[in-house]
């Protein structure tokens, strides 16, 4: 069985920053800041993605399904035992599903997620009886960084959301 490329602590920095770049840029856009590549055995990028979830009304519109879905596209097989997903967040049970089910061989994130987190925030299906398959998990890489981004996020989403409530609340009581 072929294994995942080995990355260089400098690489994977690279990449994640990348990701970060990206999350900035979907999360302008309304939706949560997550952003996900899978490099083949050699290191490329064979497929990437971002959050959609809200924008396309796809409630799979999950960044490390829309990269799967890419780069088993690309590469015409279904199956990335030697292949890597790197993505900024922890990802949730449904996308861990799915990462198992796709037998990759590597995953590293940034954050961590305790609330949702399917690789060990709050369930790891990587280790769960029901997983057929092993994979490699490297976590914390930026975490920092990538939590940053997303707690700004969720900060300006409340700020919106009160500010709007307090403009309805205005406009409902105007006699």
């Amino acid at each position: 069985m072929a294994k995942p490329i080995k990355l260089k602590d400098d690489q994977i920095q690279r990449w994640m920053s990348l990701l970060i770049a990206r999350a900035k840029k979907i999360g302008a856009l309304g939706e949560v800041p997550v952003s996900a590549v899978i490099l083949d055995k050699f290191g490329r990028c064979i497929g990437h993605g971002s959050n959609c979830r809200n924008q396309k009304n796809l409630p799979l519109g999950h960044a490390e399904l829309i990269a799967i879905q890419q780069a088993a596209y690309v590469q015409g097989d279904w199956r990335f035992n030697d292949c890597t997903l790197i993505v900024t967040l922890e990802p949730c049970p449904m996308c861990a599903g799915a990462i198992v089910q796709a037998r990759m061989g590597q995953v590293i994130f940034g954050a961590s997620d305790s609330k949702r987190g399917g690789l060990g925030g709050t369930i790891n299906l990587v280790n769960h009886p029901s997983a057929h398959h092993r994979m490699k998990i490297i976590s914390g890489v930026m975490a920092l960084e990538v939590s940053y981004v997303l707690e700004d996020w969720f900060k300006q989403l409340r700020s919106r959301s009160c500010q709007k409530q307090t403009t309805l609340t205005q406009t409902n009581s105007t006699p």
